[in-house]
């Protein structure tokens, strides 16, 4: 199940018949368990039957982006209490004119220095001050916050202050406070990128934790037996009692669904690379499938602020079906406001009057009005006439023209986030086909693939609800890290391989407790390189071709470092020596159940009809289609509408759709 900001969506596999189904219902943001139950009961499922239940939660995320996160004070070592106002001196936007750096989420009057160092290898300098620890302690009472984030220096290497740290501040301040210690959170260096991923944990977490324990308790009331299982930033799950742990590690829970569905979408298709689009009613997210793996970057950013993490590489926008638009210095603007699930679009008809993508959509008549969501509710295309009409007489347009304008900003705003993960980083959109998704992908998705000069969309099955799908067969995951800083000259091929093999054992530890048995689990390994001089690193994978008790090991993993290199900088030097800064291991539990594709339940059937379509500033005849009615294998031209319960795929005059075996649609681009 996927929460979204205007649906939340489900799909359920029916282990005994394998048949597939997906729904969704209305979000609910006053307490979105109710939304979560309404959409379990729309599809009729026996609580009593659920065997497993996987969920993505933006709860942290969006706690983040409204500010209303908890209050939270930040110890950190004496000398070392402006590293987090200081962060780094480079704009993360060179060129933005506009540029504000983000406030910090801890002002500096939040931040508490104490006594005790430790050096950079990890051994004590001066002994942990326990006086200035209950001094802090007696801080966070007397200022009534909810978290307090301890980053200690060189935490990563040696752990044993900030362990005596959190001994103190529990029992000054009892259960009530969350203690967050930041070598749980990001045991590597860089102490700027470590000090906000853990203020993030600490600001975001207590939000988290209350919505999961609020879930767990219903579930057990609604006599539920399975759980709940939550995913996790790096496109894996975990149990919801470790999410409720490590909370910071839900951040894009959501949005990464349908990457992973976009994984396993393209190891059934036998495909290598892929662009993934899920458009819903408040956001845009896309990301990236290269060589049939996920795009997944050791660190990352969450609003401005850097995150010390494994998580997959996506760029959200404000570009939603709900995205108001708007006049502005006599310019038209669409989004980044939503008009979210409440009001909604104006043809919703439940009091929105502002236009919205949607809106335009519903003037163009590229929506099937009796049709919507399912056939659940009608949209009053008229109400959208009225909200468009507004707008249009300001700018001395007619309401179709101003419509197609909206959706050409709209398509041209989401183009423009796809180069952010592609063109910018050297990588040709027209190698990857389209993967469209969310409850408005397939309604775009053509016209953003033009806009970047890709022929092939590709329209997964339940399009709508396409990254509850990703999440259904996920893997569990849990990524450990651990620094290791040596040159190439002086690399301890045992020592290596004792560090990796703790590694291992201490991943194989934490797949145990989420249950999952040894025969499922899998170890991945990688180490972070840089050549010698350099700031920044690259995760070279290791195989089992790799162990480090090889002799030519150090040579053959800087060869691969130097071919990741050119690949990703389109440069190398082989002959420059490198560093190993970083090693990594994730755990992989298989999913029992997998990503399924199955005989899915017959839908109703609707009359053959047409109705009158704006494409390119004309109005075309244009069929409306049941998806499952398309004959298999048959290339269809445009225009068509075609229509199911989750979403409207929309087929322009200069394009064409094939139904395929496996299910999915595949949409032909013509330039």
């Amino acid at each position: 199940m996927d929460i979204g900001g205007t649906f939340t969506d489900i799909v359920v596999h029916d282990t005994e018949t394998g048949a597939l189904r997906a729904s969704k219902a209305d979000t609910t943001p006053s307490d979105l368990t109710e939304g979560v139950l309404t959409a379990i009961a729309q599809l009729e499922v026996p609580p009593t039957e659920i065997l497993s239940f996987v969920h993505g939660t933006t709860q942290g995320l969006n706690a983040l982006l409204e500010r209303r996160g908890s209050k939270t004070l930040l110890v950190t070592t004496q000398g070392m209490g402006d590293v987090y106002r200081i962060a780094r001196g480079n704009r993360s936007q060179m060129f933005d004119i506009h540029y504000r750096k983000p406030e910090p989420l801890v002002a500096r009057h939040d931040t508490v220095e104490i006594g005790g160092r430790l050096r950079y290898d990890g051994s004590e300098l001066h002994p942990l001050d326990e006086a200035s620890v209950r001094a802090a302690a007696a801080t966070a009472r007397a200022g009534g916050y909810a978290a307090v984030a301890v980053c200690l220096l060189f935490a990563y290497t040696n752990e044993s202050h900030e362990l005596a740290a959190e001994a103190i501040l529990r029992e000054e301040l009892g259960e009530e406070v969350a203690i967050v210690l930041s070598h749980r959170v990001a045991r590597e260096w860089r102490e700027y990128e470590r000090t906000s991923s853990t203020v993030l944990e600490a600001y975001t977490g207590p939000v988290v934790r209350r919505y999961l324990t609020r879930i767990e308790d219903r579930f057990e009331r609604e006599g539920i037996p399975s759980g709940v299982q939550v995913m996790q930033s790096s496109g894996g799950i975990v149990g919801a009692g470790y999410a409720s742990e490590h909370p910071l590690q839900t951040l894009l829970s959501g949005p990464v669904g349908g990457t992973a569905g976009g994984v396993a979408l393209m190891q059934l298709l036998g495909r290598k690379n892929a662009i993934c689009v899920d458009m819903g009613g408040t956001s845009f997210d896309a990301s990236l499938v290269i060589d049939g793996q996920p795009d997944i970057s050791t660190d990352g950013e969450a609003d401005g602020f850097p995150v010390l993490m494994p998580l997959v590489n996506l760029h959200t926008i404000g570009a939603g079906g709900g995205s108001v638009a708007f006049s502005e210095s006599g310019a038209l603007r669409v989004g980044p406001r939503s008009a979210g699930a409440q009001p909604g679009p104006a043809c919703y008809g439940r009091g929105g009057v502002e236009p919205t993508v949607t809106d335009a959509n519903a003037v163009l008549r590229r929506v099937d009005p009796e049709h919507f969501a399912g056939g659940r509710f009608s949209l009053d295309v008229a109400a959208s006439d009225r909200a468009i009409a507004g707008l249009a007489e300001e700018f001395g347009m007619s309401t179709s023209d101003l419509s197609e304008g909206i959706l050409d900003i709209a398509n041209a705003k989401m183009a423009q986030a796809i180069r952010t993960l592609t063109v910018d980083h050297g990588r040709e959109p027209t190698d990857f086909s389209l993967v469209a998704f969310g409850g408005a992908g397939p309604m775009h998705a053509e016209a953003i693939a033009r806009e970047l000069g890709i022929a092939e969309v590709i329209i997964p099955e339940f399009p709508g609800a396409f990254s509850a799908w990703g999440m259904l067969g996920s893997d569990v995951r849990r990524d450990l890290s651990a620094q290791y800083y040596v040159h190439e000259d002086q690399l301890d091929r045992s020592d290596l391989a004792s560090v990796l093999a703790d590694l291992v054992s201490e991943a194989d530890g934490e797949l145990a407790r989420q249950c999952v048995p040894a025969d499922r689990r899998r170890f991945e390994q990688a180490i972070d390189m840089r050549y010698a001089g350099q700031d920044y690193t690259l995760t070279v994978p290791l195989t089992e071709l790799d162990e480090p008790t090889l002799e030519d090991f150090a040579a053959r993993i800087s060869a691969r470092y130097s071919e990741q290199h050119r690949r990703r900088y389109g440069h190398a030097t082989p002959e420059a020596k490198v560093e190993f800064v970083s090693i990594r291991v994730t755990g992989l539990g298989a999913n029992e159940f997998g990503h399924l594709t199955g005989e899915r339940y017959r839908e109703d059937d609707i009359a053959a009809r047409s109705a009158s379509v704006w494409f390119d500033g004309r109005s075309w005849e244009t069929p409306i289609r049941r998806r499952d009615s398309l004959p298999i294998g048959e290339a269809i031209a445009g225009p068509m509408l075609i229509v199911e319960d989750t979403t409207t795929t929309v087929i322009s005059p200069r394009a064409s759709i094939r139904r395929e075996t496996l299910g999915h649609l595949t949409m032909e681009v013509q330039a």
